[in-house]
């Protein structure tokens, strides 16, 4: 029993209380999220046009489905977007000195001084087809070459 009282332990910010997070749908009163008001709708989307958490904004479960459903809406009708481009201004290239886990492929050189790729197979050592034969297929072909077929079994094509 003393075993199972020793695991227990306190969180380590037991002692510091987490304050609940109030929902803007609360604070200003928003009895009915409408996908029109875009205003709204952005205060729930991030940076990058993603639907913020419920523990972030604050709602509870039947408010955010609430406004996730109008932000998609939103966003089928072209009045929110599906993502933001977000760009970041970079530096000059380094030298690449640093290749991670790739290694460094160093000077490949040309394709001689790779050595022989081995024996190639009897498929490519065949050689090409310099001549055709044509097969005679019989009676019920006209001059051009065309079958006649008898399609509806009368002995007539």
């Amino acid at each position: 029993m003393k075993a199972q009282q020793q695991r227990r332990s306190k969180p380590k910010d037991a002692g510091r209380r987490v304050k609940k997070k109030i929902s803007v749908l609360a604070a200003e009163r928003v009895e009915y999220v409408d996908y029109k008001d875009v205003n709204l709708l952005r205060r729930f989307m991030s940076d990058r046009a993603k639907i913020r958490a419920r523990r972030v904004s604050g709602n509870d479960s039947q408010q955010q489905r609430e406004v996730a459903r109008a932000i998609k809406n939103a966003r089928e009708m072209a009045l929110l977007p599906y993502t933001s481009r977000v760009t970041t201004q970079r530096g000059p290239r380094a030298d690449r000195g640093d290749r991670g886990d790739r290694g460094d492929r160093g000077d490949r050189g040309d394709r001689g001084d790779r050595g022989d790729r081995g024996p190639r197979s009897e498929a490519t050592l065949a050689e090409p087809i310099e001549s055709a034969e044509v097969l005679e297929l019989g009676p019920d072909l006209d001059d051009a070459g065309v079958a006649d077929i008898d399609t509806n079994g009368d002995g007539e094509a």
